[in-house]
């Protein structure tokens, strides 16, 4: 886990074929899963912020097959960032609306 600022952009841009300036968090993990690094734009510039566990791994959710990235609602990442294993819970079906103004009903179970 030694890449910083324009490493992490790198990996963004080319291997998660998204846009590292979108106001999006991309969240990285060592291969231990001892240590994380998020990658954030705020509109004037990127911000890299790190945290290590003295003890333990963060568990993250299995991707599905043949993907690359893994998308989390901001509450699965204060969860995760909180210790908590998101193998061991579940998402509730309920009305969520997008950012944007689409509706989105969250049925995964």
């Amino acid at each position: 886990m030694r890449k910083s600022f324009e490493g992490l952009f790198g990996l963004v841009r080319d291997r998660l074929s998204c846009d590292p300036m979108s106001g999006h968090v991309f969240l990285f993990s060592n291969a231990q899963r001892n240590r994380l690094k998020l990658l954030f734009w705020d509109g004037s510039g990127l911000w890299v912020c790190a945290k290590r566990l003295e003890k333990g791994r963060f568990r993250w959710p299995e991707p599905c097959s043949g993907e690359t990235k893994i998308t989390l609602t901001q509450e699965e990442m204060a969860l995760l960032l909180g210790g908590i294993d998101l193998s061991q819970t579940r998402r509730r079906a309920w009305y969520r609306a997008e950012p944007n103004g689409q509706k989105n009903d969250q049925t995964k179970q």
